[in-house]
């Protein structure tokens, strides 16, 4: 292993050739000269050799000098070389990130993302968990995490919000054309309900009152459902409303096969952030998924 000294004596002996004197070397190394001068006298001596023809008016190399010379241009080209892959490489996405998703949120709409990530860099490797509980950063050792929902002022966590989950009432047009259609949230009442079914315990609705307040509106469901998808089959076989996520929802709204209800009172929905530890350096597979999640949302109809 190559001594800082060492080291130092053939940074100095080569800036001396590029600046043709002591004086010069000694200036660019922010050095004086008499220090220039001992780091060379003891370059040569070490190395057993005179490396320059010195005279009062100039400074030459000897051929000793000059083989050497061009051995450590060669060495120090190697290094910054090396430095520069190194430095590409800290730009380039490689290694594995873990990254804990909402279920049917994740498979939907950042799965794709993070594929077309790893069609793109041959050396990213991601590790995908869809589940809809909180995770422990430092226990589980996950890098990232997307959520849905108000976060909770964190110093140990780092967020950048990606959207907004938007909520709509809708229901498919063969129960609207039977039971008629709802203009308040009072006159949900007097309508069979799907309910979403969390912890034992149905979602209220989210609703915007006249006066632009967000409200959790209490539903009673005659079906209470556990997962998303079975109330989106539900709702479009005409057994009721439904809240749903509107990016859930976009196709079948698109095709006819569940409209809106309730426009006037649509809730401004629920923040998604991208989270993650404060403390964790910011690799550059990890700068890659943030940038692209962020990037994604912003052309996502459903994450205004």
């Amino acid at each position: 292993m190559i001594s800082a000294e060492r080291f130092n004596g053939i940074r100095t002996f080569v800036q001396v050739v590029e600046a043709g004197s002591f004086i010069g070397a000694a200036r660019q190394l922010g050095l004086s000269p008499s220090s220039v001068g001992k780091a060379i006298a003891r370059l040569e001596q070490r190395l057993d050799v005179r490396l320059f023809h010195r005279t009062t008016r100039s400074l030459s190399l000897t051929d000793e000098g000059l083989a050497f010379h061009e051995s450590c241009i060669r060495a120090l080209d190697e290094l910054q070389q090396a430095e520069a892959a190194l430095a590409e490489r800290r730009q380039v996405p490689t290694g594995r990130l873990r990254i804990a998703l909402p279920d049917l949120f994740g498979r939907d709409r950042i799965l794709p993302v993070l594929l077309a990530l790893a069609g793109r860099y041959s050396e990213l490797a991601i590790d995908a968990v869809f589940s809809n509980r909180m995770v422990d950063f430092a226990e589980e050792g996950f890098d990232l995490a997307v959520r849905i929902g108000a976060l909770e002022n964190s110093p140990i966590l780092a967020a950048r919000r990606i959207g907004r989950q938007a909520l709509h009432v809708c229901a498919a047009p063969a129960y609207l054309a039977q039971r008629g259609v709802p203009d308040t949230p009072a006159a949900l009442a007097a309508h069979v309900c799907i309910g979403m079914l969390r912890d034992g315990q149905v979602e209220p609705w989210r609703l915007r009152d006249p006066d632009g307040k967000s409200r959790l509106h209490p539903v009673t469901a005659r079906l209470r459902l556990g997962h998303h998808e079975a109330v989106l089959a539900a709702a479009k076989t005409g057994h009721g409303l439904a809240q749903l996520p509107a990016w859930r929802v976009a196709d079948e709204l698109a095709r006819g096969e569940l409209v809106t209800l309730l426009d006037d009172y649509q809730d401004a929905g629920l923040p998604i952030h991208v989270i993650w530890p404060a403390t964790r350096r910011m690799t550059a597979r990890l700068r890659v998924v943030i940038d692209a999640l962020c990037a994604d949302a912003g052309q996502q109809e459903c994450l205004p």
